[in-house]
């Protein structure tokens, strides 16, 4: 037990973690004359090493992810969930969420293309919530930063979410909140054409290569964020603001982070540095929530595709669980940290 244990520390702070990494950029600050504890040789340290490591966990998990997803192109996923009804389609939409897109204006075109086919209006909902919220993605790098049990606590919340979520709406029959030119769109079936090993390594790799280019300059700003906070901002600041002394931190994390546009990649740094500086667990989650699935400018992208009134119960409903999750975890800290 023993030998396992030690094996899993390795894992998650050499591999996932990648420690070796930072103590040899702080070799390398020190040897051109900075000194890795003062606040520019720690800025300097903590933007290298976050962001290398950040694109390189990225690239490995878009290959994997990216490869899986191919066998989940649109019209399959269409017909995985069209066999399924109530709750349980609400679930497989959820997880199914978990194996596309990694932020929410990439899932909402699949968003509009699910309910043109017909499915039912809470099960897009639900893979609208879980796509940019609890990809496969955010479990791994959960799990590099804070530890597999508030990762798998984090995705499991998530999923919750948004089977709860993608439940409600389809329980208001909320149908004629859906723009009408959705409504009345059709969605033709294409046969799809099976694909080898080959051209599906070669489908994850033009993702990485995509992905990449689309997310770098986010990881840029959200580690200069973080490195800012982390080296920049008063401890005493973080904790009088974020801390278990102000019951309204979750709240002020969650409405923070909406008017950001990230995904995972570009919050992690931020949440980082955050916890690092005394944040509680449950603010600096529903700060990372609050960025991915309520981004201002993805808001305005969906009410491209629903009215006002349905989109006003979808960010209630994301922003009360999202509250809800952020406590929860502020309550169970001290377990699993």
């Amino acid at each position: 037990m023993e030998m396992l244990k030690t094996g899993w520390d390795f894992f998650q702070n050499e591999i996932l973690g990648m420690k070796w990494l930072n103590r040899l950029i702080g070799s390398i600050v020190e040897a051109v004359g900075l000194d890795p504890a003062s606040r520019v040789g720690g800025s300097v340290r903590f933007f290298f090493y976050d962001t290398i490591k950040i694109m390189v966990l990225l690239g490995v998990l878009i290959l994997i992810i990216s490869y899986i997803q191919s066998f989940f192109p649109p019209e399959r996923t269409k017909k995985i969930l069209g066999r399924f009804h109530g709750i349980g389609a609400n679930s497989v939409a959820a997880l199914l969420g978990t194996v596309t897109p990694f932020c929410s204006c990439s899932s909402i075109p699949l968003f509009i293309g699910f309910t043109s086919a017909g499915l039912p209006l809470g099960v897009t909902f639900s893979f609208l919530i879980s796509s940019p919220m609890v990809d496969l993605g955010s479990l791994v790098l959960l799990m590099s930063i804070f530890g597999w049990k508030v990762a798998v606590v984090y995705v499991v919340l998530g999923l919750i979410i948004a089977i709860v979520g993608g439940t409600m709406i389809e329980k208001l029959h909320l149908e004629n909140q859906v723009e009408e030119y959705i409504r009345k769109g059709k969605s033709i079936d294409i046969a799809q054409e099976e694909l080898h090993f080959k051209e599906r390594i070669k489908y994850a790799w033009e993702q990485v290569v995509s992905t990449a280019k689309k997310v770098f300059p986010y990881v840029l700003v959200g580690v200069g964020i973080g490195a800012f906070i982390h080296n920049w901002i008063p401890e005493e600041f973080i904790v009088r603001l974020l801390g278990s002394g102000n019951p309204l931190g979750v709240v002020i994390a969650t409405f923070a982070g909406v008017p950001m546009y990230a995904d995972i990649f570009g919050t992690i740094p931020i949440a980082e540095a955050l916890l690092a500086k005394g944040a509680q667990l449950g603010v600096v989650l529903s700060f990372m929530m609050g960025v991915t699935t309520l981004s201002l400018p993805s808001m305005i992208m969906l009410r491209k595709a629903v009215k006002p009134r349905l989109l006003g119960i979808f960010i209630a409903i994301c922003t009360v669980g999202i509250i809800i999750v952020g406590y929860f975890f502020n309550t169970i800290q001290g377990f699993i940290i």
